[in-house]
């Protein structure tokens, strides 16, 4: 039996890939980064219209209600762009989180704008964890407990990457309350962890990638460095990292897809200890080759080292979720005893 991405899934990521490269994709960054929002906007605006932020929304709020597999792909190329803003969260989380709620409302409302690019939304997932981009989405939520709100910014939080603008809310208005808002808050959860993993392993390949052209081009001692063994060692252990995680990441995919809870956060967290450990690997031997030029903030390969930094600990740790395996392997040897 043959597991591979279809045609059609192929080809959606090669246009999503030309959409960021066409845009260019580290001068939107920088300057999302210094409050300038207008290129940021027009590029998400473009993915929108090429479907990729309305992939789980279904199609009775706008959406193209795809696969959890086809959101995947789209995340791990704007992990391979770094792309800035609230993507997680307006293309997986809230749509995940609103169409879990019993009331329909919510979702007929905010939706379909969502999924068309005419807002972005953001949620922090938790009372005391912050809510990226909050300055500049329309649609800011916020869950505590078995409450949903409306909420709104307070005070910046910062970031080891500048592009991810965290702020602190003030809950407003409240959404929905109760046992329904904790089972869809826990699916939202997920969805956002495996967004997450799969914008880690986009970012690792883009490492990979510039990494892999850059020793072809640094030369020493009257060669290319890319000629010498210990840089193709180092390089090859990052390809191997990247190519392992990848059959977790779509695993975990078919796991949201199935519905079952538990092995759902089971095998979303295996994928991000791996995306996480894999793209970190990448960024720590992309700065090795690079040498000093690489910690210049001038240099684009600085936008994926900071993001690759930054994501490790977005949608939970590495701890949090080696435990949540552990504690799902636990479980399993018990029940299996």
């Amino acid at each position: 039996m043959r597991f591979a991405l279809a045609p059609e899934q192929r080809d959606f990521a090669g246009s999503l890939r030309k959409i960021c490269e066409t845009a260019g994709t580290p001068n939107i960054v920088r300057a999302w980064s210094g409050g300038d929002h207008r290129g940021g906007r027009g590029l998400l605006r473009q993915l929108a219209g090429a479907g990729a932020l309305g992939l789980v929304t279904e199609e009775r709020f706008g959406g193209f209600g795809a696969t959890p597999v086809d959101l995947v792909v789209a995340f791990v190329e704007f992990g391979r762009a770094a792309a800035p803003g609230p993507l997680v969260e307006t293309g997986a989380v809230i749509p995940a989180l609103l169409q879990a709620l019993p009331d329909i409302g919510p979702a007929q409302r905010w939706l379909p704008a969502l999924a068309e690019g005419r807002v972005l939304g953001t949620i922090a997932p938790a009372a005391d964890l912050p809510a990226l981009d909050a300055d500049t989405a329309e649609v800011v939520l916020a869950v505590d407990g078995d409450r949903l709100t409306a909420a709104h910014r307070a005070g910046p939080i910062r970031s080891v990457d500048s592009s991810r603008r965290l702020f602190s809310l003030v809950a407003d208005e409240t959404v929905a309350a109760g046992d329904a808002v904790r089972t869809a808050a826990s699916a939202a959860f997920d969805a956002g962890v495996l967004a997450c993993a799969a914008q880690t392993l986009g970012a690792g390949r883009a490492l990979l990638d510039t990494s892999v052209s850059y020793v072809k081009q640094r030369r020493q001692f009257g060669k290319p460095i890319g000629q010498y063994q210990a840089v193709k060692h180092h390089l090859a252990n990052v390809l191997i990292a990247l190519e392992m995680a990848e059959p977790l990441l779509y695993r975990a995919a078919l796991s949201v897809a199935s519905g079952d809870a538990g092995i759902r956060a089971r095998d979303v967290s295996a994928a991000k200890v791996a995306c996480t450990d894999a793209a970190h690997g990448a960024a720590r031997t992309a700065l090795q080759v690079h040498g000093a030029i690489g910690y210049t903030a001038e240099f684009d390969l600085s936008l994926w080292l900071t993001k690759v930094m930054a994501l490790r600990t977005a949608w939970g740790t590495v701890d949090f979720h080696r435990e949540r395996v552990a504690s799902a392997l636990r479980t399993d040897r018990t029940e299996n005893s």
